[in-house]
This record gives C-alpha cells, structure tokens and sequence, in this order.
C-alpha cells in the first residue's frame, strides 16, 4: 500500500449522501465487511482497522435518487492487501449470491457492486509495480476477463472476517464533464496524467501509481452535476503528505483564479464538474 502513504498524495475519506442510512449501513457491513468507526443520528463513519475513516455514509431529509447523465461519482476503489484476500471476499460474495462484476486491469484485478442507492463500488488488489508496463510515462491498463478460479484459488485458505485491517482507499473514479480542463485542475493538485488514451478517460496519479484519480465523461460530455438533495458522492479528501505540499496545491488552485476556502481545519475546493474535494495534511 505504499502509493496511499507518504511521500504520495492519495484519497481516504469518501463521503457518501444516501437515502436509507439503515439499509445502507447493513449492506456495507454484511456484504462488504465494514466496521463501524463512529456513529450519530444520521451519520455513520466506517472502517477497516478500527482507526482510520474510509468511507462516510450521511442520511439527508427530503434525498431524491440518484439521476443519470450527471457528474458525480462513477465508484470508490477499496485496495486489498493482496490476492488471497480478494480470493476470500469473492468466494464471500458467491456464498452469498452477490452480483459483481469483474476486471482485469493488468496492473490489478478487480471486483465491481453496486450499493443500494446505485454508487459503484470496486474492490481490487494491485499486482506488483514490478509487473508493471510502462511506455514512457504512460502505463498499460486495459479491461480483460478476470481468472476467477484462479483468484479463488489464492483465497481458498484464507477465511472471510470482513474487510481486512489493511485495506485502504485506493482510488476515487469520477464522472466529469469534460476531460481536458478537468485535467488542467487535477495538475494543479500535484497529479499527472498516467494513463491518457482510455476511451472517453483518463487516469491520473502522484509517484507513479496506476492512478489515484480515474476521469471519465462516459454519462456524457457537458453533463451537469447532480442536486444538492440527490443521493451520492457528497466529497472526497486528499491527503498530501507535507503542508508545504498542501500550501503549493492550494497557492496552485489560488493563482488560477479556483475557489477555495478553509473549513474546519481543511482546504475545501471543487473541480470544474462540481465534484466537492477537502485537502489535508495527517
């Protein structure tokens, strides 16, 4: 998990606006193993190891469901620590006739659900960065059919508990508007385009990484951003590993004429898809 730890600037926090925080909250403990980290009326943080909050699950009065052809969130990706402990969830999902869908992506191998409210979830692990195909700056990704039994076969001794205690947020994927100023935006935040000829997006990263941010325009070019009241993403958090690092990508943001304001102990900003991003230092 070395590309969501310092010196690397990476996604942890994913906050989620849903229609039924009940509902919601039993599917992501029973199928995908979360662990509650704190809990309040209409609000509930959730993790993997007991200490750190991957994802926020928020309950708002008077939520509509999620629209189509709008900006948002396409999925949050939960990075397993390794092959066998997909093996065990897939095996889980199985026996428990959970529909996913599935991925090879050559530089990982991933399972694709759906939450209640229709966010995409991805759960992957990573094969080695020695594995790797790099064309220059660019590495290879592709989607191809995953070797399931062989994924379940490097599972089969390995027991599913839930998420294991090292999973982390590995990347966040967005529905944008339109890639190439979208690009211009993540730069400004200290990421770099590493994989730029996927149809219809692009996947950028800091230090190398496949990606930490995937953007695409597949809900259509110009899509507007959903409703304030519509159920998804409500923000994602950046960490950066330094706050000289922070206070570049915030000058960055300030010297481009982008709106940014602090709150609560946090850079708070928003792409040019609407897509609300909070900035902090650990």
């Amino acid at each position: 998990m070395k590309y969501q730890n310092k010196p690397y600037t990476f996604v942890e926090l994913v906050e989620l606006k849903v229609s039924d925080l009940e509902k919601s909250l039993v599917y992501y403990q029973e199928i995908i193993g979360f662990k509650v980290l704190e809990k309040q009326e209409n609000k509930v943080l959730l993790t993997a190891d007991g200490k750190t909050a991957l994802l926020s699950l928020e309950q708002r009065a008077n939520s509509l469901p999620k629209t189509q052809k709008t900006t948002g969130l396409y999925h949050f990706a939960l990075l397993l620590p390794s092959r066998a402990d997909l093996g065990a969830v897939l095996k889980h999902f199985i026996e428990i006739n959970e529909r996913v869908g599935a991925g090879d992506h050559l530089v990982s191998e991933a399972l694709y659900l759906t939450d209640p409210d229709g966010n995409g979830i991805e759960i992957y692990h990573d094969r080695p960065d020695t594995e790797w195909t790099w064309n220059g700056e660019f590495v290879a990704m592709d989607t191809l059919q995953i070797d399931a039994q062989g994924i379940l076969a490097s599972g089969a001794s390995t027991k599913w508990v839930g998420l294991p205690e090292g999973t982390v947020m590995g990347h966040i994927h967005l529905h944008v508007r339109e890639l190439a100023e979208t690009e211009k935006f993540y730069n400004l935040l200290g990421f770099e385009v590493v994989t730029p000829n996927y149809p219809g997006a692009l996947f950028m990263s800091t230090g190398k990484y496949h990606h930490h941010i995937g953007l695409n325009t597949w809900a259509g070019v110009g899509a507007p951003p959903a409703g304030e009241n519509v159920v998804g993403l409500e923000a994602f958090t950046l960490v950066y590993p330094s706050d000289e690092e922070l206070k570049a990508a915030v000058e960055n943001l300030k010297t481009n004429d982008m709106n940014v304001v602090e709150e609560n102990g946090s850079f708070v900003t928003k792409d040019p898809s609407q897509n609300k991003i909070k900035l902090i230092v650990k």
